[in-house]
């Protein structure tokens, strides 16, 4: 028996996926870790947290897999993309890990975006937005340069982790794509956008593949855990694009869509021909090829908000108990998921939500299915990107995370998409995708697509109702004019409350 181990580094946890080469589950982990909120719009976390995490998770499976440290081969991560870590020469963590939902940074985004916005966009394929790691690094030069004067090396938080289990540092192109300083089509970094913010190129590790192997676990750690090999170790990737690879996001012909807290519509580019101006995300794939991505910022939020808000006292699965009873369009009811602003097609971090069309004959099955519409065509927003712009026709999409548990949901993806949706048997995210990493790197498979055959399964197939899919694309129309109508009124109240 052989193993490999996917370790996805997220928000709050690190979870452990042990899979071996048919690609079956043997067991998985999890520790928990605590975000830091020092002000309004900061989040941070403590890199010494993620080590320790991972010792938690290592224990657990030896605990629960008898022969976990002697038949241990290959280990690979997903990770949180854009978080800032910085660390001295040798080797010490200098400050909090930076996160890709800190928001503080955007007079530099601003900044970005004025005076080398173009150039930004011709290089890295994507416009500076707060998530992004470069706009981090330039708050950091100016509100601690003292701090960034001690800066030997830049690294994202999976990277961190890799280099405590190797003692050696790289990342690889998909999340270095995150970072606002990768050239992404001539995969290297940007010699224009480091001279430009005053960036040395020694502080920004090697770029390596994400199956491409890093080194081995270092003697210590290896003896410390009690592996019998010499466990070898793989560079992984950022989560979007390792959780593509788990859910066989491999060909331009399916699609992804994500719905967690936020919310993703993620598309396989086979080659860099594609040009969005920024409207899409165009990132380095975890398979020698590019993705394209656009995001709702508060997809699975709006749902949970509008739970706790109004209906409290119920389960989800009470609150949407009813929405097949409840016809597509919710009877003339829209919601438009600005809740926390939004990012694509938009970029507007002042934008906010709204219901329209309410009357009195409108019931709480009526909101709870218009919220999940609402969602649903937030997401269509990029998908219809991807059809205008590059001309896409998707034969499947594959759908991941809490909108794919509720059948009813996954009709409405369908209906709204007017393309089948499938799901995996087993979801388990970006942790599968990276245990394909290690087994690719190791060689027990020659391509992704080979990997794919072997541990990915889909479920069934929810194909689209055509009476539904008519009337849905009449209501689209009508939902893509919300933006533009609420604007104004948007930023004005929020200048208002913020006065």
């Amino acid at each position: 028996m052989s193993y490999v181990l996917g370790l996805d580094l997220g928000t709050s946890s690190l979870k452990g996926l042990l899979v071996d080469k048919k690609g079956k589950v043997i067991a998985s982990a999890s520790a928990d870790y605590p975000l830091i909120h020092l002000k309004s719009g900061y989040s941070e976390q403590n890199p010494q947290e993620w080590l320790e995490a991972c010792v938690k998770v290592f224990e657990q499976l030896s605990a629960e897999v008898a022969d976990f440290q002697t038949n241990l081969e290959g280990i690979s991560f997903s990770g949180q993309m854009h978080g800032l870590v910085l660390v001295d020469a040798a080797g010490e963590v200098l400050r909090h890990a930076i996160l890709w939902n800190d928001v503080r940074n955007s007079a530099e985004c601003d900044r970005i975006n004025t005076d080398f916005g173009e150039q930004i966009l011709n290089i890295t394929q994507n416009i500076a937005r707060e998530g992004f790691t470069l706009p981090k690094i330039l708050w950091v030069q100016e509100h601690e340069p003292e701090l960034w004067a001690q800066v030997a090396q830049i690294l994202l938080p999976k990277d961190y982790l890799r280099y405590w289990l190797t003692g050696n540092y790289h990342m690889d192109y998909s999340d270095a794509a995150g970072t606002l300083m990768l050239d992404v089509r001539g995969k290297e970094w940007s010699a224009e956008v480091l001279a430009e913010y005053q960036i040395a190129t020694t502080v920004l590790p090697p770029l390596i593949e994400s199956y491409g192997n890093v080194g081995a676990v270092t003697q210590a750690l290896k003896e410390r855990f009690g592996f019998d090999k010499d466990v070898q170790v793989f560079a992984g990737g950022a989560d979007n694009a390792v959780a593509a690879v788990g859910s066989g996001i491999l060909d331009n012909t399916t699609g992804m869509v994500s719905i967690g807290t936020s919310g993703v519509f993620l598309s396989y580019e086979a080659d860099d021909s594609v040009d969005y101006q920024g409207q899409l995300h165009l990132f380095n794939h975890a398979d020698d090829a590019y993705y394209s991505m656009g995001v709702t910022l508060a997809a699975g939020h709006s749902l949970t908000w509008f739970k706790n808000t109004f209906a409290p006292d119920k389960t989800f699965n009470e609150l949407l108990a009813n929405i097949d009873q409840i016809e597509p369009g919710a009877k003339g009811l829209l919601f438009a998921p600005y809740i926390v602003g939004e990012r694509t097609p938009y970029s507007d971090s002042k934008i906010r939500g709204s219901f329209l069309g309410m009357d009195t004959t409108h019931t709480l099955d009526h909101f709870a299915r218009a919220v999940l519409e609402g969602i649903t065509f937030s997401l269509k927003d990029s998908q219809h990107l991807m059809e205008t712009v590059a001309n896409k026709r998707f034969e499947k999409i594959v759908s991941v995370g809490g909108g794919s548990k509720n059948p009813n949901w996954l009709q409405i993806q369908a209906d709204i998409f007017n393309t089948p949706i499938t799901t995996l048997i087993a979801d388990e995210g970006p942790g599968m995708g990276a245990a394909m990493l290690a087994a690719v790197g190791l060689g027990w498979y020659d391509t992704m697509l080979d990997c794919n055959k072997a541990f990915v399964d889909y479920g069934l197939v929810t194909q689209p109702i055509k009476e539904n899919v008519e009337k849905y694309q009449k209501i689209y129309e009508q939902y893509r004019k919300i933006y533009d109508a609420t604007k104004d009124i948007s930023h004005g109240l929020i200048d208002i409350v913020n006065d």
